[in-house]
């Protein structure tokens, strides 16, 4: 096991944020996990798993041993008459294995290519685009708890998936996960790190297609019945046009969440700001697009320090050269307090704030 220390990170976070990790251990397996657990010296210090850094905000210098996910490997692990069950290793780039999974003919992740991050972080946030979310192809994953280096699989229950949300977000109730026990309810943040996942790919495949853009996709190219592939490839363009490449611009992707509200909360709002955006939900509630209430507080292309407004998309925040993690969160603060003024509404950020 090798610790490396004063690690910068500038490039193990989609920010580009400057910090540093004061240790270091790079795992490429089970066994490497269990390692450092292991160790009288590592073992009793807390533990930051590091993927892409994609959904991470650095405010400072990293003091937990910083875990960085390299474990790699893609394969079929199963085929039935319903699904194709794959399985790739928690380093592995999503947009990869996404790309990698429809060359294989394995379709059904198509509508959430281009997201940034690594295999293994998907189900921490439940990542999700266009009408799609893991939770919809999830079979199962496998971890190692960082507390007692014992190996466990949860299935999609246990996981508590929920809108950008899942298990692993929140704090852990009890002190240790029993990997013979069910982990359904209890809190898994800080406590597990995911080693690899696998994911049900649906036979029949069939497209989800529920989206605006999407359905101009269709319309402008005449498709009626358009392939996976084709479905990838309308992604791709789409989310190249609206959002900024992390490796030219640094952003963390969408930084807040949709917020959903009641369908009289909505009314309410409808009535001050017609134009709106708004989705209805099956449940009764109405998801409101964060993107616009923070474009109607005036928010878009402005800057706080270096940390700025995407000029394309209101949802995304950028460092413009040399931003730190408090001015990113100085200015996530304040478009809060705009919205919170103006519609009454808390936004929530989606990245995690370290």
């Amino acid at each position: 096991m090798l610790v490396e220390k004063n690690v910068p990170l500038q490039a193990c976070n989609t920010l580009h944020i400057v910090a540093k990790a004061h240790f270091l251990v790079r795992v490429a397996s089970d066994a490497d996990v269990q390692a450092v657990v292991a160790s009288p010296e590592w073992g009793i210090k807390p533990k930051l798993a590091l993927g892409g850094g994609s959904n991470m905000v650095f405010t400072g210098d990293i003091k937990p041993v910083v875990l960085k996910v390299e474990i790699m490997g893609r394969r079929l692990v199963q085929e039935t008459s319903k699904a194709f069950v794959v399985e790739a290793g928690a380093g592995e780039n999503w947009h990869d294995f996404v790309t990698w999974t429809l060359q294989q003919g394995f379709d059904g992740l198509e509508n959430m290519a281009l997201i940034p991050g690594t295999v293994g972080a998907a189900p921490v946030q439940n990542i999700g685009a266009y009408g799609l979310e893991l939770q919809d192809r999830f079979e199962s994953l496998d971890a190692v708890d960082l507390q007692t280096g014992k190996l466990f699989t949860l299935h999609a229950a246990q996981c508590a998936f929920g809108y950008r949300d899942s298990v692993f977000k929140h704090a852990a109730p009890t002190p240790s996960v029993q990997s013979d026990s069910t982990t359904q309810g209890l809190g898994l943040a800080g406590r597990a790190l995911i080693t690899r996942v696998r994911f049900s790919l649906p036979k029949p495949w069939k497209p989800v297609l529920g989206y605006a853009d999407l359905e101009r996709k269709r319309v402008e190219t005449n498709t009626e019945q358009p392939t996976a592939l084709q479905i990838y490839q309308w992604v791709c363009d789409i989310r190249r046009a609206k959002l900024p490449d992390p490796a030219v611009i640094g952003n963390a992707g969408s930084f807040f969440k949709n917020p959903t509200v009641t369908q009289e909360q909505c009314a309410d709002i409808i009535a001050r700001d017609p134009k709106i955006v708004h989705y209805h939900l099956s449940n009764g509630s109405v998801k409101l697009a964060a993107g616009w209430l923070i474009d109607a507080c005036g928010w878009k292309g402005k800057s706080v320090g270096n940390a700025g407004v995407y000029e394309k998309q209101a949802l995304v925040l950028v460092n413009r050269g040399g931003a730190t993690g408090g001015e990113v969160m100085t200015l996530a603060r304040a478009i809060q307090t705009s919205v919170y003024e103006r519609f009454g509404i808390m936004l929530e950020p989606e990245p995690v704030v370290v």
